[in-house]
């Protein structure tokens, strides 16, 4: 099931769909929903979130189990460097390997100060790339102190995420060659809004992985799409979301169309969403695609 995923990512087409768990007791809802709309057979696999924004969410290793138990596909976990310290995520990597939980995405994590629990605090021990570091010592069949395990972990498959949008593009290379010298085999970039923007980040993929040959290593983007159908999606985006950038053209057009009506607002959005996510399958089809669980319009841009 994962070596199939790598093979798709590295040597052919690859789609896989985002899902948020929610604030509950159980992320079967969500399964059901994926399960009634058929998208299990429109991407190669998932992704589980692990409390974005410092919001409090359901498991995502747990999420990640559920659905990977359900439509025998694989799920990438992700887990966040502001929950845990080294222990707790040698514990969760280990109680997850078991289960068959081996695609990780390896993220740093919003700030706990923006959490809605009273004085959280975040761990931070360090960045996403002690994750990486972990998991390549897991891979070694030892632990991040060097000690051999008893049972040597299955294979895990390590990801990492980039920004689709800097002044300075060297910043983003810098990025990239960062957690491909750290094992990363797949990078997400933040949503990707212009076919530009894409053929760039692709150039910068190449000489990245270029500056890392030395060390045998290599990764492959993958594009990040979250449509969006109201404007004020596009400028919220727009203005407060760093590392993304919505052309200006979209959200001119997404005005235009809020004037006539919430209607034609969402179908101009979802047609620039859409024709988007045909153009970037025809340039580089990797791609992950983000709705915020909103499982309808990922379907509508699948098929």
């Amino acid at each position: 099931m994962f070596d199939t995923l790598i093979d798709k990512l590295q040597n052919g087409s690859y789609i896989t769909l985002e899902t948020t768990p929610g604030h509950s007791a159980t992320f079967q809802p969500t399964v059901q929903k994926i399960q009634d709309l058929g998208l299990d057979k429109l991407v190669d696999g998932f992704s589980t979130t692990d409390n974005p924004l410092a919001k409090l969410k359901y498991n995502a290793l747990f999420g990640a189990k559920l659905l990977q138990e359900n439509f025998k596909k694989p799920v990438i976990a992700t887990m966040s460097m502001r929950d845990r310290n080294k222990i707790a995520l040698q514990s969760d990597l280990l109680g997850a390997n078991e289960f068959d939980i081996r695609t990780i995405l390896a993220l740093t994590g919003d700030p706990a100060t923006i959490s809605d629990q009273p004085k959280a605090k975040g761990v931070f021990e360090s960045d996403s790339t002690l994750l990486l570091d972990i998991i390549s010592a897991f891979n070694s069949g030892m632990d991040y102190a060097a000690k051999p395990f008893t049972v040597r972990p299955k294979h895990i498959y390590p990801f990492a995420v980039v920004n689709s949008y800097a002044k300075n593009p060297k910043t983003l290379q810098k990025k990239m060659q960062k957690k491909i010298k750290h094992g990363a085999v797949g990078i997400i970039t933040q949503p990707v809004y212009d076919i530009e923007n894409a053929k760039q980040l692709l150039e910068l993929k190449e000489k990245a992985n270029s500056e890392c040959c030395s060390e045998n290593k290599s990764a492959e983007l993958i594009m990040g799409v979250f449509p969006i159908t109201k404007l004020r999606t596009a400028q919220f985006l727009s203005s407060h979301v760093p590392g993304i950038n919505v052309p200006a053209c979209w959200i001119e057009k997404l005005r235009k169309a809020s004037e006539i009506g919430v209607q034609e607002e969402y179908k101009v959005g979802f047609e620039l969403s859409k024709k988007l996510f045909e153009d970037l399958k025809e340039l580089h089809p990797k791609i992950h695609l983000m709705t915020a669980n909103q499982f309808q319009i990922a379907k509508d841009i699948l098929v």
